[in-house]
Parts: structure tokens; C-alpha cells; sequence
């Protein structure tokens, strides 16, 4: 049985893990739970499995990740602020089933730096996808990733028809229901760009070797291209059951968290070329991630400001990766890459941040 301990709980990875320890109550046990803000349903959470350990924000997430036994953390936490616990986690031994990428991007060296062979279990779907199409040959066969992208709610649109973009329309995406930030990022491509980074700090695969192909249908999710022409997809209904079961008990899988495809109903999956030129957040975040150091983080800390401005009509919807570009360029790096010169990076990346939204 393994010992789990789920950062973010009442969000939508937490509360979708929970119904897979939920169904295989023989499998798993949570020995911990930490939340953001709602100490209510925590509360509820904790005497639904009778956890005695509990925790609310990042800071006392990252002292429960310390203190308490456990084989696996699972990591779902929105934002940078989850840094702090995924560190946590790795120094403790744990295995990290991480669904917070900003952790990953923003730490980068810092957390790949103490992360042993394999203590890193991707939970987004797409890199999950990649992990299990890994298996299929040697690293050394590997040619290229292929992310898998929904396009999200405005595929195919121009750059011209996007500037009258309101938040409503930004948060319908086609496929996947998620929070606020996460779900403009997807209509932005922002996320997509994150996931690029991730993959390449994940996999250790040049960002030559990775690339990103629409496919609004969300059913191959990533696929990985060997030297030999082949190429290895996984496909599945939408369902991040399946990502975070094999989170929690990697590499094997648990039956029963998710439903296999139709294969007796007729299906057309397609794919498409991504359009850098209406969504160009995808070649932004190549550059910072060839960059390193403190860029994925100011990349990340400029985009969380500008699509709050933009949910508070202070910014337009294209102005959100152009707002990034602006506090990119305008970076520079500190000497070393340390905890308190990325926390000291952020900061300045959200002043200055707010300081161009300030002279939209």
C-alpha cells in the first residue's frame, strides 16, 4: 500500500485523486492533505479518510511534505508557489507525482539538480503520455517529442479577430474543465509553452527535438518519434484519472480509473499545424527555456499578472503574451540561481508587470 500525501486537495487534480484512492482504498492511503484557502472542505477531506495531518498554503505544505511518512506526494498546487513543497519532496526521498509545472519551470537546475533517476512522475496528460511512450525504446532511440495541443477555444482564429477576445470566451474551452488561470493559459498557448519547458526539463530532450501539433479532438495526447521512423502514441477519452493513477503508483497501472476508447464507433482524429503567428507564446517560450536560469520564471510570474489584468479588463487578450515578451526582454539575470534569487526575480518580474499593464 502506498502512502500518499495530495498538495492541493480541494482543486481539480486533488479532488480527482482522491476518487481513485477512493475505489482502490486497498492501494492507497492518504496520510496527508494541504489546501490553499478552503479550510471547509479540508475539513471534510480529512474526515472522509481519516487523515490527521492537514495544512493550508504552500508554507505549511511544504512543513506536511517534510514531516510526514510517506512514499508519494502528489503535487497539485497552482503556480510557483509550489516550488517550495516540490524541493520538499525530492530532498525527503518521495516519489513527486507532479502536476504543478511551475514548480518544474520555475525551479529548473534547482529541482532537476537533486531529483534522482525516475523520483519525478509527470501527472499533466501530456507528459504522462510521453513517460509511457518512453517505455516503448531507449533514450539513445528517441528522435523527437510530439506534444499533443486541443488548440483550445479559439483554433484557427487570426491574431486580429483575437484582440476583442472577453474572459468569458477565454474560459470555454472545448475539452478540458480547469481553474481560471490554467484554462487561459490554454487559450493562449501559454500552457502549451510551459509544457514545452517541462518536457524538456523532464525528458532531457533539446528543444530542437520537441515540437507542439494541434489536435482538437484531446484522445493521443503526446507521442514520441524514434530514429527508425516509428512512432508510439498514447490515446485515451479525456480523463485525468488515468495521468494522476499512474502518478500515484508508477509504473503500474490501476484498472478501472478510466474508460478505454470505442473502437466498434466511427472516429476522425486530426492534426494540424500550430499557427505561431496568432499564438505566439509557443516560440516565446522556447527562447526562454534555451535561456534558463531565472527567464521560465519571469516568464511565468509576467503571464500570471497579465491574465489577472486581463480577467479585470485591464488588458486585452492579446496583450497577455505581448505583456510577457515586454518583461522578458527587459530581464536580467542575477549570477546565481538560488531560492531567494528566483523569489527576488519574481518579484521584480510582477512589478514590472504591473508597471506595463499600468500603460495599457
Amino acid at each position: 500500500m502506498r502512502r500518499v500525501v495530495i498538495l492541493g486537495s480541494t482543486g481539480s487534480i486533488g479532488t480527482q485523486a482522491l476518487e481513485v484512492i477512493r475505489a482502490n482504498p486497498r492501494r492507497f492511503d492518504v496520510v496527508g492533505l494541504a489546501a490553499g484557502t478552503d479550510r471547509a472542505t479540508l475539513a471534510e477531506q480529512a474526515a472522509a479518510f481519516q487523515v490527521e495531518h492537514t495544512a493550508l498554503g504552500a508554507i505549511e505544505a511544504e512543513h506536511l511534505v517534510r514531516d510526514v511518512e510517506a512514499d508519494v506526494v502528489l503535487n497539485g498546487i497552482t503556480g510557483s508557489v509550489g516550488l517550495g513543497p516540490t524541493l520538499a519532496a525530492l530532498e525527503c526521498g518521495r516519489t513527486l507525482a507532479l502536476a504543478n509545472k511551475e514548480s518544474l519551470i520555475v525551479g529548473g537546475d534547482l529541482v532537476t539538480a537533486i531529483a534522482r533517476p525516475g523520483q519525478i512522475v509527470p501527472v499533466d496528460s501530456e507528459h504522462s503520455a510521453i513517460a509511457q511512450a518512453l517505455r516503448a525504446g531507449e533514450r539513445t532511440e528517441v528522435r523527437r517529442l510530439v506534444l499533443t495541443a486541443s488548440g483550445g477555444p479559439f483554433r484557427g482564429r487570426s491574431r486580429a479577430s483575437l484582440a476583442e477576445v472577453t474572459p468569458a470566451e477565454a474560459l470555454a474551452h472545448p475539452t478540458w474543465d480547469m481553474g481560471r488561470v490554467v484554462t487561459t493559459n490554454s487559450a493562449t498557448l501559454v500552457n502549451k509553452g510551459l509544457e514545452v519547458i517541462e518536457a524538456h526539463l523532464l525528458f532531457d530532450v533539446a528543444y530542437a527535438d520537441i515540437d507542439v501539433v494541434v489536435h482538437p479532438q484531446s484522445v493521443v495526447h503526446s507521442m514520441v518519434e524514434f530514429v527508425d521512423g516509428s512512432t508510439i502514441a498514447q490515446a485515451s477519452p479525456p480523463d485525468m484519472r488515468l495521468p494522476i493513477s499512474l502518478g500515484l503508483d508508477w509504473p503500474n497501472r490501476v484498472g478501472g480509473v478510466g474508460t478505454p476508447l470505442d473502437w466498434t464507433v466511427a472516429a476522425s482524429w486530426t492534426f494540424e499545424p500550430l499557427d505561431d503567428d496568432a499564438f505566439p507564446a509557443m516560440r516565446l517560450a522556447k527562447r526562454v527555456g534555451r535561456a534558463g536560469g531565472t527567464y521560465p520564471a519571469v516568464f511565468n510570474a509576467a503571464n500570471e499578472q497579465a491574465v489577472d489584468a486581463f480577467h479585470d479588463g485591464r488588458l486585452p487578450f492579446t496583450g497577455i503574451v505581448d505583456l510577457i515578451e515586454r518583461v522578458v526582454d527587459a530581464h536580467e539575470p542575477p549570477q546565481a540561481l538560488t531560492r531567494e534569487s528566483l523569489a527576488e526575480t519574481e518579484g521584480w518580474a510582477r512589478d514590472a508587470a504591473d508597471r506595463a499593464i499600468a500603460q495599457v
